[in-house]
């Protein structure tokens, strides 16, 4: 494999290295997605053949009070889900860098969530909170009539608690790997000129944790915005269209209205806004600019 020398550090691996991956990232990311923007722009059943509709399925999209509503709640709850998750997982990820005791019991037992899927942690979570025979139906006191799925306030809240429960693990492991990147003579110099932990936690830790939090940050607002299977078994998009996120939309236009052409419009435009976002962040937070120092390796 031809390797390309650079005059200022160790060799680079050819380009041939990346081949395969690339492959692999055009058939099934790259082609699927240039399908859906062409379906985007055609009607479809699924049984006949295609048909040419020009911009008919984004106009109807952007006239459908149901559609403009499904995007802003897709929004909010991506947003809910990054205020709630962020601060716990920074917290509990510092907290399990540590070496304290029973701590890797602890965190293993913390940790059980993520091991389980999407389904079956909403399954769980909508027996546990069914009105009837849930929890909510025996603690009248705390939950008032039991429903937490009749309201759109509640049933937003159980969305962002079930998804919190269940992915906070995973930007926890985020945050202890790069907590354990921290160098302690950061902590030692720190203690030497009399900071205490709050301190060094806001003034070290914090700083030190930023491109985690950025990478941290952009997974939840793209699995935020295509947030599915949490909403089908939990809400079905209801009470009415109240939690009808536009992931859930898409499935709704795609099978149960056989209108594949209108699920593709919705399809791509999910992909462009959580596109936009992380450009946003990434910009933001000036992400694109830093550099490893292990460049070139």
């Amino acid at each position: 494999m031809n390797r390309t020398a650079t005059p200022a550090g160790p060799a680079r691996p050819g380009f041939l290295w990346a081949v395969p991956a690339a492959v692999f990232f055009g058939l099934f990311a790259v082609v699927p997605l240039v399908m859906v923007a062409v379906l985007s722009f055609a009607e479809w059943d699924g049984l006949s053949g295609p048909r040419f509709a020009g911009l008919d399925n984004w106009r109807t999209l952007l006239d459908d009070p149901v559609m403009v509503k499904s995007l802003w709640l897709s929004v909010l709850l991506t947003g809910l889900g990054v205020l709630v998750q962020t601060p716990l997982s920074i917290l509990l990820g510092v907290w399990a860098a540590g070496r304290q005791r029973n701590r890797a019991v602890l965190s293993a037992v913390y940790f059980l969530p993520m091991l389980l899927s999407i389904a079956a942690v909403s399954v769980l979570w909508r027996a546990v909170l069914d009105p009837n025979l849930g929890v909510p139906a025996h603690a009248t006191w705390l939950f008032g009539d039991g429903n937490l799925f009749g309201s759109q306030a509640t049933a937003i809240g159980v969305l962002v608690f079930v998804s919190t429960w269940q992915f906070t693990p995973l930007h926890t492991l985020i945050y202890q790997g790069a907590a354990r990147a921290i160098p302690q003579v950061l902590y030692q110099a720190a203690q030497i000129d009399g900071a205490g932990t709050v301190r060094q936690f806001f003034h070290i830790t914090l700083p030190q944790l930023r491109n985690a939090l950025i990478t941290s940050v952009i997974l939840m607002v793209v699995g935020g915005l295509t947030t599915f299977d949490t909403v089908l078994i939990l809400t079905q998009g209801g009470p009415g269209s109240d939690t009808t996120i536009s992931a859930y939309y898409m499935y709704q236009k795609a099978f149960k209205s056989f209108d594949y052409g209108a699920a593709s419009a919705v399809a791509l435009l999910l992909v462009l806004v959580s596109t936009v976002i992380s450009l946003i962040v990434v910009r933001l937070s000036g992400y694109d600019k830093m550099r490893s120092t292990m460049e070139g390796l």
